[in-house]
């Protein structure tokens, strides 16, 4: 016997989507005499043949809840650092007003710049939840020194550690400076940390306590107590750690579905042997540009998402308009790896966007220089001129005098280490067009766009299809606190359309990607 018409229930395909989208409600699939239906209305529901069912899925409910909880913050959702205060301060004060986590990008960022940003922070967004970014400088170990200074010195109580590939005495001192004893004993770490990696091995080292040797020198030097040195071997060196896959910027281009589940294997393998009262959560980043993309990290068990190269092309990053028009036209396919300026003589490479510029063939050609001169003057004449001219666009004895008064006043320990050395002053001459690239592109410099280093992963162009036809397609609707409301708010509906899909519901195609509507429109 067919169960008799039901009203009030979605048949056409805008209805269906409505439905789906609609996400803290619950969604259930019935047949009636006239087909198939969703609804709502778990009453309704009954009187008719449940063929599925999806229950609410809140996207402040997404992800780890101990995330959301140890972070102060609304969402499981994390605004990663872009470098030289791209992840501006009025980028962060955007999120943390709007309750998600964002970091500030300290990398490249003089001492005195990043007591601005961060004074900024704790005056326009004060209580509100922000970390620093924290990034590995092997040859400016100044700099890193400088940015834990900072932190300690405005009580920032969350760093994001990127681009390590073992701890460092600096990032030992932060973390171990913040142990203290709560009321009822037990040990806590004030000072928090997200590390950012794409390595088992160094997931491995964030996973377990301070190496001794590191405490032991940081409590010889008075940066920590006695105290704080015992405490020290009962605490993971991390909070949380970023499974890194294909990013903007520093990367393996490891794929997530590889290396979240092997860095969540190891959590669990080193949890046992230690004996973790709480385990160290683990998040994904790298490729996250759309709701079905971090609605996958979270299904494969990422305790959260974070987001990078989206955030670049965003009202509040510190980018210029230039460049963010030509992120808001990059495809999926428009990224190159690139000579990075931070690790150049290890060979370290970054990623970056090649449509529209020529850094990346540039910037490779000048490391293939670096490995086959022993310095300046072994270049041949005739590639010296051309680099000289089209490149650098002065001579490398002027590029030398800048070298000079930057490295004066950041790091006079560069210019010491390159006195009598002529392959490391070839490589602070060629830093030089590497560091200065990004600054170009930030500030749209005249004649310079050709040289323009815009670190960006594939999830841009991955997000410029998905919002293609939509309000975000126009970067000057892309606030960065919407964005994150946005892939939160697609990622509950890709998880409802998921379920539907494992119990052999086919939805119309149409009604399977949540578009994005401007806050506060209640229909598509």
């Amino acid at each position: 016997m067919s169960t008799p018409t039901l009203p009030n229930v979605a048949r056409d395909e805008e209805s269906i989507y409505h439905q789906l989208s609609t996400v803290d409600s619950p969604v259930f699939v019935v047949r009636d005499e006239r087909g198939i239906a969703l609804t709502p209305d778990a009453e309704l529901a009954r009187r008719a043949k449940v063929l599925a069912a999806a229950p609410a899925v809140r996207p402040d409910a997404l992800g780890d809840p101990e995330f959301r909880k140890a972070h102060g913050v609304g969402h499981a959702y994390h605004a990663g650092a872009m470098a030289n205060g791209i992840a501006s301060a009025q980028l962060v004060i955007a999120m943390a007003r709007a309750g998600f986590l964002a970091s500030f990008g300290a990398a490249g960022v003089l001492p005195a710049k990043l007591d601005e940003a961060l004074a900024a922070i704790r005056r326009d967004a004060p209580g509100r939840p922000y970390a620093c970014n924290l990034i590995h400088s092997p040859s400016e170990p100044a700099l890193e020194r400088a940015t834990v200074d900072a932190c300690l010195r405005h009580e920032t109580r969350c760093v994001e550690a990127s681009a390590f590939l073992d701890l460092t005495a600096e990032v030992v001192r932060y973390r171990v400076a913040g142990l203290e004893r709560d009321a009822s004993g037990r040990v806590v770490a004030r000072n928090r940390v997200i590390a950012k990696v794409s390595r088992a091995e160094v997931a491995e080292k964030f996973l377990r306590p301070a190496p001794a040797a590191l405490v032991r020198a940081a409590q010889e030097s008075g940066a920590i107590t006695a105290e704080q040195a015992q405490w020290a071997a009962r605490v993971p060196m991390a909070d949380d750690i970023t499974a890194e896959a294909d990013s903007g910027g520093h990367t393996d281009r490891r794929p997530l579905v590889v290396l979240l589940p092997a860095l969540l294997a190891l959590r669990d393998r080193v949890t046992r042997e230690l004996g973790y009262a709480v385990p160290v959560r683990i998040g994904a980043a790298g490729g996250i540009g759309t709701p079905a993309a971090a609605s996958a990290a979270f299904a494969m068990g990422a305790a959260y998402v974070v987001t990078g190269s989206i955030n670049q092309a965003s009202v509040e990053a510190d980018q210029s308009d230039a460049v963010k028009k030509l992120l808001a036209a990059a495809g999926v396919a428009d990224t190159e790896m690139a000579p990075s300026s931070d690790m150049f003589e290890l060979g370290v490479d970054v990623q970056v966007l090649k449509r529209g510029t020529m850094f990346p063939a540039r910037a490779r050609r000048l490391y293939d220089t670096y490995r086959s001169a022993a310095g300046l003057d072994a270049i041949p004449a005739a590639e010296r001129a051309e680099l000289e001219q089209k490149v650098f666009q002065r001579s490398f004895d002027d590029v030398w005098d800048d070298c000079v008064r930057y490295f004066t006043e950041r790091d006079p320990e560069q210019l010491d280490r390159a006195e009598g050395n002529p392959k490391r002053r070839m490589a602070l001459v060629f830093r030089w067009y590497l560091g200065r690239s990004s600054g170009w592109s930030m500030a749209a410099a005249p004649g310079r766009a050709a040289d323009y280093q815009i670190w960006c992963g594939p999830a841009m162009g991955a997000f410029n299809e998905w919002a293609g036809g939509t309000y975000l397609a126009a970067p000057g609707h892309r606030h960065v606190a919407e964005l994150a409301t946005q892939i939160m708010r697609g990622a509950a509906f890709a998880a409802r359309v998921s379920q539907l899909r494992a119990a052999g519901v086919r939805l119309p195609a149409r009604c399977a990607t949540y578009v994005p509507v401007p806050l506060g429109e209640a229909t598509r």
